[in-house]
C-alpha cells in the first residue's frame, strides 16, 4: 500500500503570518466602511475615531434595566428499580426564573445618541425618520425570531436594505441621515424592545439589548443602511 504525502510549501510561522496580515487586512476594511458611512451623514475624521473607540469599549459594557421573571417547567429525571429493571421516569417541576435585561453600551446606547444627534442637528428630517423608522421596525418585528437560550435573531441585512430603500423612496435632502436614524431606531424598536415580553421565555439569565459581541445589530444596520443609501 502507498501512502500518500500531503506536501506543504511553507512552514507554519509563514502561514500564520500570512493569516493575520489577512485579518488585519479585512478589519481595515471593515473599519474604512465604518469611516465612509459615518462621514456621510456629516461627522469629521476625529469624531468617528472617537465613536469607533467609545463603541469598542462600551461594547462590553451592560447598564442593568430590569429584572423580569416567569414561571418556567424544569423537568427532571427519577429512575425507579423493580423487578431488576430499572425505569427512567421525567418528573416536571416548575420554578421561577430572572431574566436581567440591560443595554449594551456600544451596541445600542452609542447608536441611539448618534441617532438623536442626527435628528437634532437636521429638524427636517425628523419627520422622514419617523416613517422610515416605523416601516423598518414593522418589517423586522415579523422576521424577527427568538430563539431560546440566546435571545431575539433577525435577519443581517434585512433591517438595512428596509432603512436604506424607505431613505431612497422618502425622497429626503438627507437620505444617508434617514436610512442611518431608521436602521438603529427601527432595528431596536422592532428586534429587541417589542419583543420584550419573550424574553423571559427564552432562558437566558441576562439578556443585552445590542449586546450580540462588539457590533451588534443595531450598530451595523445604520452602518449598512448608510452605505446601501
Amino acid at each position: 500500500m502507498r501512502r500518500k504525502t500531503i506536501y506543504f510549501p511553507h512552514n507554519l510561522f509563514l502561514f500564520a503570518v500570512l493569516m493575520l496580515i489577512l485579518i488585519l487586512a479585512i478589519f481595515w476594511l471593515f473599519i474604512g466602511a465604518v469611516g465612509t458611512a459615518f462621514a456621510k451623514v456629516g461627522f469629521n475624521s476625529t469624531t468617528v475615531a472617537l465613536i469607533l473607540i467609545a463603541t469598542f469599549i462600551g461594547s462590553h459594557i451592560n447598564i442593568p434595566l430590569l429584572k423580569l421573571r416567569t414561571i418556567t417547567p424544569i423537568i427532571k429525571e427519577e429512575f425507579v428499580s423493580f423487578f431488576g429493571m430499572v425505569y427512567r421516569i421525567p418528573q416536571v417541576e416548575y420554578g421561577e426564573t430572572t431574566t436581567i435585561v440591560a443595554i449594551n453600551v456600544g451596541g445600542a446606547l452609542i447608536p441611539t445618541i448618534v441617532s438623536s444627534y442626527l435628528l437634532w442637528k437636521l429638524p427636517s428630517a425628523i419627520m422622514y425618520a419617523v416613517v422610515a423608522v416605523a416601516v423598518v421596525a414593522i418589517i423586522t418585528h415579523v422576521v424577527a425570531r427568538p430563539v431560546k437560550g440566546v435571545g431575539i435573531a433577525t435577519p443581517a441585512f434585512i433591517p438595512p436594505l428596509v432603512a436604506a430603500i424607505s431613505a431612497f423612496l422618502l425622497q429626503s435632502d438627507a437620505p444617508q441621515v434617514i436610512a442611518y436614524v431608521a436602521g438603529v431606531l427601527g432595528t431596536l424598536i422592532g428586534a429587541d424592545l417589542s419583543n420584550l415580553h419573550l424574553i423571559p421565555k427564552l432562558g437566558a439569565p441576562v439578556a443585552s439589548i445590542g449586546g450580540a459581541g462588539t457590533f451588534d445589530g443595531v450598530f451595523l444596520s445604520g452602518i449598512i443602511a448608510v452605505l446601501l443609501a
